[in-house]
């Protein structure tokens, strides 16, 4: 089984870790670790922080799920990257670029990228960054299975993907 990032439930944004100029890209992976290959998103995350070695400009960071508060992770971005598992991608993975709008409603639990970026511009007042989804197709999410084998194949075409996202200079995503 994958270890476990940080107790469920504790927020800490990218911005307040490090520096307070945050970097221009960031990298958001999300998913709960527990759950097979809903582990995608943080451990893409994490695969790609290694590969880069803070030689990009780069921020890291994932989570269980997105919040409100992760909006504040958005702000001074040139480019965000959101990586999470998905059953309905097609394999090995699919990417999009993200667009606000509003949901059902802020809650302070699991919001869609969309809703997300529609929190940005309603507290900022202000387009958010230019933000691409890279939703890794999935198999198994039950809780205390580890990854799949077909998962963790994606998720490697996944993370060659992402380094020629972080490669390229423009804010439009790459084909998949």
């Amino acid at each position: 089984m994958i270890p476990h990032g940080r107790p469920k439930g504790e927020y800490r944004s990218a911005q307040h870790e490090g520096s307070p100029v945050p970097l221009p890209l960031l990298i958001f992976g999300w998913g709960n670790r527990s759950r097979g290959d809903d582990a995608l998103g943080p451990v893409c995350v994490e695969q790609l922080r290694a590969l880069c070695g803070g030689a990009e400009p780069v921020e890291f960071l994932d989570d269980y799920q997105l919040m409100i508060e992760h909006a504040l992770d958005l702000v001074g971005r040139s480019r965000v990257l959101f990586i999470d598992a998905s059953l309905s991608a097609c394999a090995p993975f699919e990417t999009r670029a993200v667009r606000a709008a509003r949901g059902s409603g802020p809650s302070s639990h699991a919001l869609p990228p969309e809703a997300l970026l529609q929190v940005y511009i309603d507290v900022q007042r202000e387009a958010p960054p230019p933000c691409t989804l890279l939703a890794i197709r999935g198999e198994r999410f039950e809780l205390g299975t580890p990854p799949s084998a077909a998962a963790l194949r994606h998720l490697q075409a996944a993370v060659a993907w992402a380094r020629a996202w972080l490669a390229a200079p423009q804010p439009h995503p790459l084909p998949a």
